[in-house]
């Protein structure tokens, strides 16, 4: 897995990437009350708002951690926004994405260093 600085992770599937937001992440927002994925087929630009979360405490734009496209959504957390709360890493993922240029993740963060980010 890779690690962002805005707290998601990246977890490779044969073509695609996972992504989701850390444990660490959902702690911050508080309970997930609200999810808004990106529509199957969009391209995007690393950086670009992707996803809009609102929790009990606030507001969160996640950003594409890649260039590519989306090629499948979490629709569970649609009925479901606090799955992203009660498992982060596993079925609370938010979307997966063919990468454009796969090396894009050569230069995000491995666990050590993100937990030395959080610490």
């Amino acid at each position: 897995m890779k690690f962002t600085e805005e707290h998601e992770w990246l977890r490779a599937e044969d073509d695609v990437i996972v992504v989701g937001i850390t444990e660490h992440a959902t702690t911050q927002l508080g309970d997930i009350v609200f999810v808004e994925l990106p529509e199957v087929g969009t391209t995007v630009v690393k950086d670009e708002e992707i996803v809009v979360i609102e929790s009990v405490k606030a507001a969160s734009d996640i950003m594409a951690p890649i260039d590519g496209e989306i090629v499948e959504v979490n629709t569970a957390l649609t009925d479901n926004p606090g799955l992203a709360n009660d498992d982060a890493i596993g079925d609370g993922w938010f979307f997966k994405i063919k990468p454009s240029d796969p090396s894009q993740m050569d230069g995000l963060m491995d666990e050590a260093a993100y937990n030395k980010l959080i610490s």
